[in-house]
């Protein structure tokens, strides 16, 4: 099965949370509340490296993407 790249996800149990899944490596979720993010990949340190550089963007990638979704609910 294939998903898109980015999943909007809640859970009554965190009423106030947003939560934005990325599907692809590296993935994680991310609660656009407070930006805490979990990572669902475990890394070398290599990677660590790789991922500083990399995180930024596809947290940005994320919050763009909640964006527009928001915005054609509103539509």
């Amino acid at each position: 099965m294939e998903f898109p790249k980015f999943l909007l996800g809640d859970n009554t149990d965190y009423p106030t949370a947003i939560f934005v899944v990325h599907t692809e490596y590296p993935r994680f979720i991310i609660n656009l509340e407070n930006d805490e993010v979990e990572w669902l990949e475990d890394f070398s340190k290599e990677d660590e490296e790789e991922l500083e550089s990399e995180a930024e963007s596809l947290i940005e990638q994320a919050n763009t993407f909640y964006d527009r979704e928001v915005s054609r609910y509103e539509e």
